[in-house]
């Protein structure tokens, strides 16, 4: 039973169907893209525990794959003491879908560096906090998904807005947001890292992305990185992972500094950058290796097959259920080693996330080439005449 339906859930219930596996794809909305390809699907809120509950013993699954934050997670717990499979663990899950639990866990329980950061709850304490912190600062939901409601704040004359935007940009019931100092970064990486039930835990090669308001927009791989700052963050990420338990993928973001390496978040589930790996740049896609890993399947190696970049294909307007959408793939598809890949929401809001192109080439390939191309023609994919028809 898959708990959240977007595109990164799609995508794992293909790996899973290509297994024989039967699936549930549940969300708030109907026909959300994962629920296009499962078996069945259930719409309700996940954070009515009630209906939460309600489905799971209609459906009797064997494996929970929770891939939203907006679930009611301390059922969680209850479901797993009657012998379900939670992905990656009950743990886990209540500990990463709110930025507080994490961050707390990773900075003061288990030592990692990290942003320093403080909670609040009313403006405030915002502006309390600010002043310890300073500007830039970087002000988020504790509960959030694609950067709804984060913002960097340059001058204490818009924190008000700031943390308005937080607040209602919160997912759940959480209303509570965290306040970062702004960490002057090189650049941001994604380390997907699998834990495995019968194996140790392995690593994909690095990915770079760009994040725009705390939602990504590229991500490219193999990243440059040091052994040594690379080694730093394997650390960081078999600590963290190891502390949460479970079996599964994990993105674990980080900053690279001019001192070393610096943890950002954590998702228990395939990550958004990590979408680059469905252009072949690997062996396994992220969504092989986390079903693999949730199977408990053996995983032979993660090795780069390709260096490879993806661009994501923003809604160009706001687009009701029902709305042609006019997909344009001819340009991008005449291009070789590229790839389109449509997530089939129902409808959009201006920027939202319809698509990824992808685009690849050898291992020593010019990564910036790779990735200059796929913007391009990830912008001609929303075209004036539709090329996908009812």
């Amino acid at each position: 039973m898959l708990l959240g339906s977007g595109e990164l859930g799609k995508e794992f219930v293909i790996a899973a169907k290509r297994a024989g596996q039967y699936v549930v794809a549940c969300d708030r909305y109907a026909g959300a893209p994962a629920m296009q390809v499962a078996d069945e699907c259930e719409v309700f809120s996940m954070l009515d525990g009630d209906a939460l509950a309600a489905a799971v013993r209609k459906h009797q699954p064997d494996i929970i794959v929770p891939e939203v934050e907006a679930i009611r997670t301390e059922r969680l717990f209850d479901f797993e003491k009657e012998g379900i499979q939670v992905v990656p663990s009950a743990r886990a899950v209540n500990y990463t879908m709110n930025r507080k639990a994490i961050r707390d866990l990773a900075a003061k329980e288990l030592g990692l560096r990290t942003a320093k950061y403080f909670y609040a709850t009313t403006f405030e304490q915002l502006e309390a906090a600010s002043k310890e912190i300073g500007f830039p600062c970087v002000i988020k939901p504790l509960m959030s998904s694609s950067g709804h409601g984060q913002s960097t704040v340059e001058r204490a004359e818009d924190l008000r807005k700031a943390f308005d935007d937080a607040m209602e940009g919160a997912r759940g019931d959480v209303k509570e947001i965290i306040i970062e100092e702004f960490i002057h970064f090189n650049s941001e990486f994604t380390l997907l890292t699998v834990t495995q039930k019968n194996a140790p835990t392995i690593f994909c090669p690095p990915i770079g992305h760009v994040q725009k308001g705390g939602d990504y927009r590229e991500s490219w791989q193999p990243y440059q990185i040091s052994e040594k700052d690379l080694n730093e963050a394997k650390q960081m990420a078999d600590k963290v992972t190891a502390a949460l338990t479970g079996y599964g993928i994990w993105g674990v973001e980080f900053f690279l500094t001019d001192t070393g390496v610096v943890f950002s978040e954590l998702s228990p589930r395939p990550h958004d950058t990590g979408m680059v790996t469905l252009g072949h740049t690997t062996n396994l896609s992220e969504f092989e290796l986390h079903f693999r890993a949730v199977m408990g399947l053996p995983i032979h190696d993660i090795r780069l097959e390709h260096a490879g970049v993806s661009a994501v294909v923003l809604a160009d307007k706001d687009y009701k259920k029902g709305d042609d959408i006019p997909y344009n793939f001819v340009d991008a598809l005449k291009e070789e080693c590229t790839r389109v890949r449509i997530f089939g929401k129902p409808d959009a809001h201006f920027g939202r996330r319809m698509g990824v192109v992808l685009c690849y080439g050898d291992t020593d390939a010019d990564i910036d080439a790779l990735r200059t191309k796929a913007k391009r023609l990830a912008s001609t994919v929303l075209g004036t005449e539709p090329y996908m028809k009812k």
